[in-house]
Order: C-alpha cells, then sequence, then structure tokens
C-alpha cells in the first residue's frame, strides 16, 4: 500500500475493526447509476447460477412480478422476479428473499400497511412456487418505529460473492435511465434516478455476512398472521424454514490498486416485536449497544472535506425516529465555514409512495435553512447550494468528497438513518485514482442533460471549472460569462433541456459575479427561444 492511500484511508475513514474491517485494494467498488443499469447487471447475474450457487435479496420492497428486463405483464417474452427465481431454485440455487415488514405490521394480528401490506402479497405470490417455500421471510424486528431499510442483492455464482448495496428496489418503477423521461404520473413526466455500488472481493462477502445475520434474526421472530380478503389469515413466516445460512464461501482478493473499501451498518440497540407489551431485547447477532458504523463513516468523511461536498438524497430533513446527537447538518455548518462547497441535490417530485403534495416547492428544506445556513456568517452561506431537479425522484443515497471519496447506499441523509431507527447499509471508499471523479463527471453530466462528450469531459473534469455549475459566484474569474448556462460555454457544453433548479441559499453577490449572472439569463434567454427547453436559469430565486 502506498502513502498516498494510507494517508487517504487514515483521513477518510474510521479505524477498522473486525465487525468493520477495511478491505485495502483486495475488493473491487464499482458504481451502479439508475435502475435500467441496475437491473442489467443482477439479470445477468442471476442467469449465470446453477446448482450450488447462492442468491440472496432484501429491500424495502420487492415486486414478485417485476421483469428485470423493464417489460410490462402482456409483453410475450415477460418473466416475472418470481418465476425466474423459482426456476433457479428448483435447478438447485439456494434462493433466499427477505422482505421488510415493521412493528406495527407484524405484531398486530391482521394488520400490514404501505409497503410493507404489498410485501405480505408478495411473499405470498413468491410461495406459489414449490421451490420458494420456506426461502422467503417477512422481517419486522427492529425499532419500534422503524423498519429494516436496507437493500441489497447477494449471488455467489462457483464460489465467487458479488454484492450490490444501494437504495434500489427491485421496483418497475425503479426500472429507468437518463433522460428519465420513460416514465409518467398520471398526465406528467416523472423519473427515478438511483444508484447502488457493486462489489466483489472479500468486500462482498461482508454483506453476505450481513445478510445471514439479517435472516438469523428474522428466522426466530414470533408466529404472527396475515389478513387476506376476504376471510384468509396466513403466517407471516409459515415453517418449515432453514433458520440459517451457512457463512460466506472463502473469497479470493480482488486486485484494486490504490482504493479501500468499507461495509457500514446501522441498527438501533433494540430488537422490537410487538407493540402491545413493548417488548424488547438485545439482537442475537449484534452489539448490545447497536450499530452506527453508517453515521461515524459518513462524519468522518465530512470533517475531513478540504474542496466540496456533492450529496444526493431524498430527504434533507428529520423525521420522527431521529436523534439530535446522529445529525449531521452541524458537520455542513462547519464544512461550510472553512471554505468547502457544499451541494445539495434532491427532488423536484416526491415518491409517489409519500403522502401530500407530489412536487416540492422550490426552496431550501427547513432543515437545511435553520441548522446549517441560518447559522453560518453572511459571507460563508455562499459556500452552500441547493438545488432540485425538475420531474424527478432523487432516491440516491451518495455523497461525494474532494474526487477521493464516495459513499453509496440505502441511509438516508438524517439521523433516523444514522441512529438505526431504520436499519441501513452504506459502502464508502476512497481512490488514489479517477474513480470517484469519474463518478462526479458522470452525475454531473446527467443532470445537465448534456452528453458527455470527449470535447465535453476535460471540462467537467477540471473541479474549478466544473462547481460554477451549482453557483455562478464559484465560477474561476476568467470564466466566460454564462458559463454551464447557455449552450457552448465551455465547448461541447449542449443541454437537450435543463432540468436543474437552484433554490438558494442566495448570497450578496460582488459586482462582476453578478454581471455574470445576468449575461447567464439574457443567454439562457436567447437558448430558450431557440428551442431547447430551459426549466429554469442561473438566477432563478425560487
Amino acid at each position: 500500500m502506498d502513502e498516498r492511500l494510507d494517508g487517504l484511508i487514515r483521513r477518510f475513514m474510521v479505524p477498522g475493526s473486525r465487525a468493520s474491517p477495511t478491505f485495502v485494494e483486495d475488493s473491487e467498488w464499482e458504481p451502479v447509476i439508475d435502475g435500467e443499469e441496475y437491473f442489467a447487471q443482477v439479470l445477468a447475474l442471476l442467469e449465470k447460477t446453477g446448482p450450488g450457487d447462492s442468491v440472496f435479496l432484501t429491500g424495502l420492497q420487492i415486486d414478485a412480478g417485476v421483469d428485470l428486463t423493464g417489460r410490462p405483464p402482456g409483453d410475450p417474452e415477460y418473466r416475472p422476479l418470481a418465476d425466474l427465481l423459482a426456476a433457479k431454485a428448483a435447478d438447485g440455487v439456494d434462493v433466499r428473499i427477505l422482505l421488510t415488514a415493521a412493528v406495527f405490521s407484524g405484531s398486530v394480528p391482521g394488520v400490514a400497511i404501505g409497503p410493507f401490506r404489498a410485501n405480505a402479497f408478495a411473499a405470498r405470490t413468491f410461495r406459489r412456487h414449490e421451490s420458494l417455500r420456506g426461502r422467503v421471510l417477512m422481517d419486522w424486528s427492529g425499532a419500534g418505529i422503524g423498519c429494516h431499510h436496507q437493500k441489497m442483492v447477494v449471488v455467489a455464482v462457483a464460489g465467487e460473492v458479488t454484492s450490490f448495496v444501494g437504495g434500489l428496489d427491485l421496483q418497475p418503477n425503479r426500472f429507468d435511465a437518463d433522460p428519465h423521461d420513460r416514465l409518467s404520473l398520471g398526465d406528467t413526466r416523472w423519473g427515478w434516478h438511483d444508484g447502488a455500488a457493486r462489489l466483489r472481493g472479500p468486500a462482498a462477502a461482508r454483506v453476505w455476512e450481513v445478510f445471514r445475520a439479517r435472516w438469523a434474526e428474522a428466522a426466530t421472530l414470533p408466529r404472527r398472521y396475515t389478513w387476506f380478503p376476504p376471510v384468509t389469515f396466513d403466517e407471516m413466516n409459515p415453517p418449515p424454514f432453514d433458520t440459517e445460512l451457512p457463512p460466506a464461501p472463502p473469497t479470493e482478493p480482488y486486485p484494486s490498486p490504490g482504493t479501500a473499501v468499507q461495509v457500514l451498518r446501522s441498527f438501533e440497540a433494540w430488537r422490537i416485536e410487538t407493540l402491545f407489551l413493548l417488548y424488547r431485547r438485545h439482537w442475537t447477532t449484534l452489539p448490545r449497544h447497536g450499530v452506527h458504523e453508517v453515521y461515524h463513516g459518513l462524519a468522518h468523511a465530512l470533517r475531513a472535506a478540504k474542496r466540496y461536498i456533492y450529496l444526493e438524497d431524498q430527504y434533507f430533513y428529520e423525521t420522527p425516529g431521529g436523534r439530535r446527537r446522529y445529525e449531521l447538518y452541524g458537520l455542513l455548518r462547519d464544512a461550510a465555514a472553512r471554505g468547502v462547497k457544499v451541494i445539495l441535490v434532491c427532488s423536484g417530485r416526491k415518491d409517489p409512495a409519500d403522502a401530500g403534495v407530489n412536487r416540492f416547492r422550490r426552496r431550501v428544506t427547513r432543515d437545511i435553512q435553520r441548522g446549517v445556513i441560518d447559522r453560518l456568517r453572511p459571507a460563508d452561506r455562499a459556500n452552500v447550494m441547493m438545488h432540485r431537479i425538475e420531474d424527478l425522484t432523487v432516491h440516491t443515497k451518495l455523497m461525494l468528497v474532494d474526487d477521493v471519496f464516495a459513499a453509496v447506499g440505502s441511509a438516508n441523509f438524517y439521523s433516523r438513518s444514522m441512529r438505526g431507527t431504520d436499519s441501513e447499509l452504506t459502502t464508502v471508499y476512497v481512490t488514489t485514482g479517477t474513480q470517484v471523479q469519474d463518478l462526479r463527471v458522470r452525475l454531473w453530466a446527467e443532470h445537465l442533460r448534456t452528453r458527455l462528450t470527449d470535447e465535453l469531459r476535460p471540462h467537467l473534469e477540471d473541479l474549478d471549472l466544473a462547481l460554477g455549475i451549482w453557483n455562478p459566484w464559484w465560477l474561476p474569474p476568467d470564466a466566460p460569462a454564462g458559463t454551464w448556462r447557455t449552450a457552448g460555454y465551455p465547448a461541447g457544453f449542449a443541454p437537450d433541456e435543463r432540468v436543474l433548479v437552484p433554490v438558494g441559499p442566495w448570497p450578496e453577490p460582488s459586482p462582476r459575479p453578478l454581471q455574470r449572472a445576468a449575461d447567464g439569463v439574457r443567454k439562457g434567454a436567447q437558448l430558450a427561444s431557440s428551442g431547447i427547453r430551459a426549466a429554469t436559469d442561473s438566477t432563478h430565486r425560487g
């Protein structure tokens, strides 16, 4: 291991331990952006499995009827996931599926609500296949008002383990890709942006062990029933089923020079199984105080940031179940106060499963306003910028720092996830190479809705210039007016549309950036008049 990698590990990663090791130059970490690519990679591995191989799946929701090629029911080649997995199980593949429930729906007889109700029906559909009986468990262990939010796919083919960790559930409306114009809500355009990390080598085997512990806990839950109309009550986890999984097979290193990976968990301290007596006990497979590896991992990286912090997340506000000691907003404030550029990217439209009005207001979230912006000196507020993306649900839970650190997983940026009220799994990664820079360039080109050509790529790789995408006052002094706001500035920038909506905060500008922003408005208007859709301009004030 070279000195530079060792320095990055010490700077950005918490010290590894037996429970949470650091995998140094022996594990592949590869980002997978958006559902179309994710589903294709998962399907390719599933199709390779045969007798003696393994397939483990878990998520907040898994649709038994999803076709991983995106085909809808009625298509002549439509193949639902349940049929695919049943065929594999019948062929001798060890298939295990964990479907998330929650304490309320798991402990009150006959009740299942929200996504947990859908999972109850999915479990029933999977179990209609003889080969999948005893291989599907509903899991409502965990914190009282939380649930298991981890999303992972583990596939072992001929002893080689590949694991996916991220924000993607195996749901039909996750099958999307840039430019996110495939889906709709009623008559309105809508898209789903998401991501995951693919692991190979010992880090992938670590994910196997996380799933193995989850299976062991779910297999010891008390007997509960779910009501299915009109009069049927079925056991949530009907016996017989195996209560244990074997450990991960011996895993060879996957040479990855100049990189290090950690697989981080969040679990609350208590396993609560019923609401009636508020009975709780400690996990069998976890420390008595719970696990807060995600919080400590992200906090460590935030403290280390020097140039920029880039965050994509569904939520930048607190929800019930969190705790102040696990909030990360103060670390964003500290970073901005020392000159780090903080970029927050979130949804223009809600997840349809969430209650309330679907379209978000064009403004900074209350928690970012109160916890970060209002507590900064006016001059430091210029180092924070939030954007929403029109007609898109941003479901990624992703953080990039200084082009050397990346985090991708299931954990949202609020303390509910950091505390473990919702159990989470996130991967973090450092590199001396260009992998994080490449991911940043790809994401920023996607959000700009511009083709990533050889001509444009160097301008996006130039961090000083690329930061001006998010705030015109961050552009270098010699950047032409209208840069990133007008086609051709910089060379190769040719957006098909503009969907990034800056929502603030708005600093008091100096005269030159103000003129640059005004020029951006003028040239943006020219761009719109030439037929390119402009959802916003560089000085939109939300």
